[in-house]
């Protein structure tokens, strides 16, 4: 019944008091908010932590709610705005953070039955989770948003309050030293 609906329909219907199309919209969204807070933060109970934050701040927020913009630029800008926040408060561990492994173990699973395919897709992601954990925060969060959100340049502009220019320089900055960490993958 939802699924025709875009985001922005949805929300207006969770907002009018419908919540199976909250239901839809979180099925939509669930794996790609939680990985984007799991690259961006680096430990999987924070990210658990911050990802519930955000749907509670979502369900909040449905009374006012306006589509002015792509219900996953509200989304991603809500996101930012509290990892922005956890780092605020929590500033002495915030260089910390980027230390940890994400724990590939509390992603999705890839659905291979494979297992020498399974093993080499687990170093890929871990190569790759190690690569995404050396970039500066700002270009793992613009990368993060395209890649894992579908998010346009002009939206990562709108969710970060960042220009556009600077979104565009992110990105290339990010896969360029992603490109060069992955090099003999490519």
């Amino acid at each position: 019944m939802h699924d025709d609906l875009s985001d922005e329909r949805l929300m207006l219907a969770y907002r009018d008091g419908d919540t199976a199309a909250f239901e839809a919209l979180y099925a939509r969204y669930r794996t790609r908010l939680y990985r984007h807070l799991a690259h961006q933060c680096g430990d999987a109970r924070l990210a658990e932590e911050l990802y519930q934050d955000v749907w509670l701040k979502v369900i909040h927020g449905r009374t006012g709610y306006e589509p002015l913009a792509r219900f996953s630029t509200w989304l991603y800008r809500i996101a930012h705005h509290r990892l922005i926040d956890h780092y605020r408060k929590n500033a002495r561990q915030a260089a910390g953070l980027f230390d940890h492994d994400i724990d590939l173990d509390e992603l999705p699973a890839t659905g291979c039955a494979d297992p020498a395919r399974q093993v080499e897709g687990s170093e890929i992601a871990r190569r790759l989770a190690t690569a995404l954990g050396e970039l500066p925060a700002p270009q793992r969060e613009a990368f993060l948003m395209a890649e894992e959100g579908g998010l346009s340049l002009d939206e990562i502009a709108a969710a970060t309050v960042t220009g556009r220019e600077t979104v565009k320089s992110r990105l290339r900055y990010a896969v360029g030293k992603l490109r060069h960490a992955l090099q003999d993958l490519l």
